[in-house]
């Protein structure tokens, strides 16, 4: 019976491209609606039908090595959501607290998501903020629900949140930055200024593709400092035969390596995140990440 159906199915599709009518046999296309009111944040379907919700830890008060950052500079927490056939996917970041971080992972258990990765990215962070790298399948409204309920351990802000303040004071040289780099960039809020990079190879994981939008992309950020400079971070997503070459580049340049590591488990190629940080001007800056840019195979 059940190859029956499956053969059904496939002339039916059939009919649904030629007429329409038939097109309720078919997998719904995902209620995105009713995923944001389970998560109670609001999100947006990005490139490659990703459905992406931020957010960011604006409740916290962070500095990296005394310069206050921004909550989109380098405390975003997310959720990606892709319908895969007739379950979804979901993988995402966490920026919590030390404290947190116990009572925020039993959540994910108990709601049967998985952990994939648990470290830093940055060094000498004031209060000290770990980044939760989670996934899982299923149903996209319980995976957003369980994902809720796991944050609700955190001080996570969830619910109707006031768009960023505009920046005030110094700001950057945004044009310079796109020339250097040879990327476009976006203003994505707060006064925080975002390149990236996305890997010129296919990603997937189990077979299903991963798109940038789902974090697989190498992403830079600037924020400007009070002394007219600005402070970099990011991360670039690696093949291993890259990892020393980028790493090795960036120092040459005057940029930090603060971490590297893995944040999913089973993608291919196998792919190493490389967070970096720096403070210095912000057209120097941009040169040292173009020059670790040009060993990677990156979309031009």
């Amino acid at each position: 019976m059940r190859l029956h159906v499956w053969k059904y199915a496939v002339v039916v599709v059939g009919f649904t491209v030629l007429g329409g009518s038939l097109g309720g046999v078919l997998a719904a296309d995902p209620d995105w609606k009713a995923v944001e009111q389970a998560l109670g944040k609001s999100g947006q379907l990005q490139a490659g039908d990703v459905f992406r919700v931020g957010m960011p830890r604006t409740d916290l008060s962070v500095t990296v090595k005394g310069v206050p950052v921004k909550a989109g500079f380098a405390l975003g927490s997310y959720a990606a959501f892709k319908q895969v056939g007739d379950q979804a996917m979901v993988m995402g970041d966490l920026v919590l607290l030390d404290q947190e971080v116990p009572a925020v992972m039993a959540g994910l258990f108990r709601g049967g998501l998985e952990v994939t990765a648990v470290h830093n990215h940055l060094n000498e962070m004031s209060p000290h903020v770990m980044y939760m790298h989670y996934g899982g399948h299923g149903d996209a409204v319980q995976l957003a629900t369980a994902l809720r309920q796991a944050l609700s351990a955190s001080g996570t802000p969830l619910g109707s949140s006031p768009a960023p303040a505009a920046a005030q004071g110094p700001t950057l040289d945004t044009k310079q930055i796109e020339q250097t780099l040879g990327r476009g960039g976006r203003d994505i809020g707060g006064g925080v200024f975002q390149v990236t990079a996305p890997r010129g190879e296919a990603i997937t994981e189990m077979g299903h593709p991963l798109f940038p939008a789902m974090g697989v992309t190498t992403v830079m950020n600037f924020q400007a400092t009070a002394d007219g400079k600005a402070a970099i971070t990011g991360d670039f997503v690696l093949i291993d035969k890259e990892v020393n070459a980028v790493a090795r580049t960036l120092q040459q340049h005057g940029i930090d390596v603060t971490a590297l590591h893995n944040h999913a488990l089973m993608d291919t190629p196998r792919l190493f995140y490389m967070h970096f940080w720096a403070t210095d001007d912000a057209a120097k800056l941009a040169r040292g990440l173009k020059a670790a840019l040009d060993l990677t195979n990156s979309q031009k």
